[in-house]
């Protein structure tokens, strides 16, 4: 199987099983909107989640899995099975009892960690409650740690649908703890969202069990500091907690400016919710891709197949800028109609929808950005390289700090709760092209004409695409309907009509990415696979 035809294969695979998890996504969200809306209990439980869900990213599913997968890779090509599964054992059983010690720390210091990282929850009521639900969510931390390992483990055997499938779990049991017949039982619906989170975090871990033991897995009991493959994870991790996790970094500078003083009431709500529109459309096909290209990426570097890495890297961007470039204007030109679809129900109301609004206005302009570092950044990491990457992402981290205090005290009256969101934009774009740069002059040529030709078509394409909504957004009238359904039917309308028009006319201006999927999709399997067990 090619190497493009399994990038399609592996990305429409967990594409769609992501969709489905962000369909039940969506529905969790909208049900924690409909209990908290943007009120002070909201804050304390969006600030309470977001921090062991940034360590999660960090720890987790950011830098060891990043880490992970490389040096898998090698022992799968040089090493037997007995000592592969060594590996993995020693590795599981040391894992989890570091990030049980971040886990308990993490419970114990958890006052001092919100004060850390918050500048303004409100009254002491609303501190105290978010540090009670930081304390019910942390130990989530631990469980989903053990569920990335898991994942990076299948991965590299080219095992993407259960992996990508545990999020439906965290969704159904986060569901779950938000129905009445549930938080009933709890002090109050925040605390039984908490727990549900921390359910759901279990069975993310359980639910890979079986598969890792049929792949050969035996949880054989060690920890070991000292064994060579983990000891290599560790070296490459250390710096890719700032290297691969720079938007998350960011994302808690963000949440510092966010809960200041002067920013509207549910500004930090604001910025979650905008953010989760964003990561469906991540989710839905762009990470879906950067997680199929890591482990090929990773056998590519194993083999000294460079010219090889290149090419996967270079049509990965181009596949990824052909959904985000016309998602970015969707977005923008969409926001106040998406927000009020999905989110204007109970609690939340049309103040919430407004500030949401213009908080996406200024994330969706990141949406193609955030989306090609998380390809980009695989590449360096594929090839054992941890410094470059290192020194960008700080760079970046200093410039998200100055551009947020320049909007926060020179532009507020313009961007006001949208400067966290443009100033992780623009971060963003610095990393991805610095990165971008440096990749092209160390390893050489990257096709980078053929980029731009395919950016310059995916561009017009998705600038026909915005007018047309504008259009649409005009002349339905949109805001004018007070009745869901209506708006429903009319947002229903425009986003499968703008759709159709964009893959029309990418059609009609023959742009690649099109005749590359219908192509690959089409023509009958040849050869055999990426990667065969031995």
């Amino acid at each position: 199987m090619t190497d493009k035809k399994q990038i399609l294969k592996s990305a429409s695979i967990i594409t769609l099983v992501t969709i489905i998890s962000r369909i039940l996504g969506y529905v969790r969200d909208q049900r924690i909107a409909v209990l908290l809306g943007t009120t002070e209990i909201s804050v304390a439980y969006q600030l309470a989640f977001r921090i062991p869900n940034l360590f999660r990213r960090l720890v987790a599913e950011g830098a060891m899995t990043a880490s992970f997968i490389p040096v898998f890779a090698n022992y799968m090509r040089e090493k037997g099975a007995r000592e592969v599964w060594d590996f993995a054992n020693k590795l599981f059983w040391t894992l989890a009892l570091v990030v049980a010690i971040i886990t308990a720390l993490g419970m114990v210091f958890s006052p001092y960690v919100i004060h850390l990282f918050t500048s303004d929850v409100g009254s002491a009521g609303g501190l105290d409650l978010a540090v009670g639900l930081n304390r019910i969510i942390f130990p989530y931390l631990f469980f989903v740690a053990l569920a990335a390992l898991a994942m990076g483990i299948l991965n590299c055997f080219h095992v993407f649908g259960l992996p990508a499938a545990t999020p439906i779990f965290w969704n159904v049991a986060s569901i779950i703890f938000s129905m009445a017949a549930v938080w009933k039982y709890f002090k109050s619906p925040a605390m039984s969202l908490a727990a549900g989170v921390l359910v759901g975090g279990v069975l993310q871990f359980l639910i890979q069990v079986p598969q890792l033991v049929h792949k050969g897995m035996k949880f054989d009991f060690g920890i070991s500091f000292s064994h060579p493959g983990i000891r290599n994870v560790a070296r490459l991790m250390i710096p890719r907690l700032f290297g691969i996790g720079v938007a998350q970094i960011n994302l808690l500078v963000d949440t510092r400016f966010a809960t200041a003083s002067i920013m509207p009431k549910g500004s930090l709500t604001a910025l979650y919710y905008s953010d989760r529109v964003m990561e469906l459309v991540l989710g839905g096909y762009a990470i879906s891709v950067a997680t199929a290209i890591l482990p090929i990426m990773s056998h590519q570097a194993a083999a000294n197949d460079y010219s090889g890495l290149k090419k996967t890297l270079v049509f990965a961007i181009r596949l990824v800028a052909f959904i985000t470039v016309p998602a970015m204007l969707g977005l923008m030109i969409l926001r106040e109609p998406i927000i009020r679809v999905l989110f204007q129900h109970g609690a939340f109301v049309a103040e919430s929808t407004r500030l949401t609004a213009r908080a996406l206005l200024y994330y969706a302009i990141a949406l193609p950005g955030l989306a090609t570092v998380k390809l980009i950044v695989p590449a360096f990491y594929s090839t054992k390289d941890t410094k470059t990457p290192v020194i960008v992402a700080a760079i970046s981290m200093v410039l998200n700090v100055l551009l947020n205090i320049v909007f926060l005290e020179f532009f507020f009256k313009r961007v006001q709760n949208g400067g966290p969101a443009l100033a992780t934009a623009l971060a963003c774009y610095f990393d991805f092209f610095a990165l971008f740069v440096i990749f092209r002059v160390r390893y050489g040529a990257l096709g980078t004409m053929e980029i731009l030709r395919s950016f310059g078509k995916i561009s017009l394409c998705a600038s026909i695409m915005g007018v047309a909504c504008w259009l649409g957004v005009h002349y339905t009238e949109f805001a004018m309907h007070s009745r869901f359904l209506i708006q429903l039917l009319i947002f229903a309308g425009m986003i499968l009509g703008a759709t159709g028009l964009y893959l029309g006319l990418a059609w009609v201006f023959r742009c690649h990415e099109i005749e590359e999927i219908y192509g690959i999709a089409t023509r009958r399997k040849r050869g055999g696979e990426a990667y065969v067990e031995t």
